[in-house]
């Protein structure tokens, strides 16, 4: 009763912290992006529907432009310097750097959807991305490819190393093929036009 009760609570909580993890960053933007919206409605002097929201979006939009071009730069150089002397920060640093570019970046790594047959015996296949056909360089031989295979409900999944005879191609547009693999099969996707 006692282990029964411990796996439990642990499931429980495992479930609870999952949930922070997506409610959180959801909430906290949402909360300053409608603080902002009403400080610039306050600072107003005249009452026009809309135009504290396109105030906003005209400053972040300027915000972003100056912190991308003049203020990031710098600030990444320096930082990435003072990371390379942390090595054990620098690799999860590094890691959820790639992982954000990846899905936002100019270097987007899943832009190759697939269906993977894990086990040549059996008919069932997982739906995931290519993200690197050159595995040489990591001493794998033979036709192998790098394939992330994503979780639904989460922002995690896994790498594999298969077999590219194991892949096949899927002609739909990356982001819907990623938003039916998170929502469960759920999301509607559209094949893609060539």
């Amino acid at each position: 009763m006692n282990k029964t009760f411990q796996k439990i609570m642990t499931t429980l909580i495992s479930y609870f912290l999952q949930g922070l993890l997506v409610v959180v960053p959801l909430a906290a933007t949402f909360y300053v992006l409608f603080s902002l919206f009403v400080f610039i409605d306050n600072l107003l002097p005249f009452e026009y529907p809309g135009i504290g929201a396109l105030i906003l979006l005209t400053s972040l939009t300027f915000l972003g432009f100056l912190a991308k071009s003049i203020i990031a730069n710098p600030i990444a150089r320096y930082l990435e310097g003072l990371l390379k002397q942390a090595p054990l920060i620098k690799t999860i640093y590094t890691a959820f750097k790639d992982l954000l570019g990846a899905f936002v970046g100019k270097k987007r790594s899943f832009n190759k959807p697939v269906l993977v047959k894990l086990n040549r015996e059996s008919q069932v296949e997982k739906p995931g991305f290519v993200t690197n056909k050159e595995l040489h360089k990591l001493g794998i031989e033979g036709e192998k490819v790098a394939v992330y295979l994503p979780h639904s409900y989460a922002f995690s999944g896994n790498l594999f190393i298969v077999p590219a005879e194991n892949i096949t191609p899927v002609n739909v547009k990356s982001a819907d093929f990623m938003k039916f693999i998170v929502s469960g099969g759920v999301a509607e996707v559209e094949q893609k036009v060539n």
